[in-house]
């Protein structure tokens, strides 16, 4: 699933630019002259001050995507199955400093953090004397506990993308009006060439702006369901494992 979000993100990152990027065709008679092509450069050019701001926006998006790439990606790279099922062993044979040292050297993922603080607890309450009811119960708390402290960080602040998508669309609109305020103005204000250009100036960042807000605006959305799709597997991981990790702790107590 993850391959599948990156390459469709891609290819509707190589999308937008394309069809801003490419050379206008001429479809005029033959006899016209070739029109200049129109890049994505000159879109930028001439939205002036408006095509920075849309862009420290789509910037401080990046820089924020990167953030949490990584702390989703790299930071809680684990094996859910593979990790569950050593612990599993490990418990069944009652081995406990064994399941703790292992899930201890995955705290730094939100699912090891969890899986430790649980066995930590059934370690501790059953070396105190705790049995039977009261011992389910303790874990039962510890881990939930866990849960509560840790889970919501992985989705927390993916609204940020969503945010910041409106912004850049906002942005292009208010260029765009701004745009066409300065094409009127030259209309009312100004006489023959000059006025022809200030029109056409108007008219390039009226439009300009909403197609540089646009593609902003596009990959933030895009990278946004990119890494909620990533936080909630992760999260569909810690619901089922952690059932299985009380359950096998539960077995393993003894009334």
């Amino acid at each position: 699933m993850k391959t599948k979000n990156i390459v469709l993100m891609i290819i509707s990152l190589f999308m937008c630019v394309g069809l801003f990027a490419q050379p206008a065709t001429e479809t005029a008679a033959p006899a016209a002259p070739a029109k200049q092509g129109y890049s994505l450069t000159q879109v930028f050019i001439d939205s002036g001050n408006w095509a920075y701001a849309i862009l420290l926006v789509f910037v401080i998006g990046l820089v924020y995507a990167f953030v949490r790439w990584y702390q989703l990606y790299p930071k809680e790279k684990i094996d859910a199955a593979g990790f569950y099922l050593k612990l599993r062993n490990y418990i069944r044979n009652d081995q406990l400093d064994e399941a703790t040292k292992i899930a201890e050297s995955y705290k730094g993922t939100t699912m090891g953090f969890i899986f430790w603080s649980a066995l930590m607890v059934f370690k501790d309450a059953r070396k105190s004397g705790q049995t039977g009811a009261d011992l389910r119960n303790s874990v039962q708390n510890s881990l939930e506990e866990a849960v509560l402290q840790t889970v919501y960080k992985l989705d927390s602040g993916l609204f940020w993308f969503d945010t910041l998508a409106q912004v850049a669309t906002y942005l292009g609109l208010l260029g765009t009006i701004w745009g066409l305020l300065e094409a009127f103005a030259g209309l009312a204000g100004l006489t023959g060439a000059a006025q022809q250009t200030a029109l056409t100036d108007g008219i390039k960042k009226a439009i300009g702006t909403t197609a540089l807000g646009l593609l902003a605006a596009i990959p933030l959305t895009l990278i946004k369901g990119w890494l909620l799709t990533r936080a909630n597997n992760i999260i569909s991981n810690i619901d089922e494992f952690s059932v299985k990790l009380i359950n096998t702790i539960n077995n393993a107590i003894k009334d």
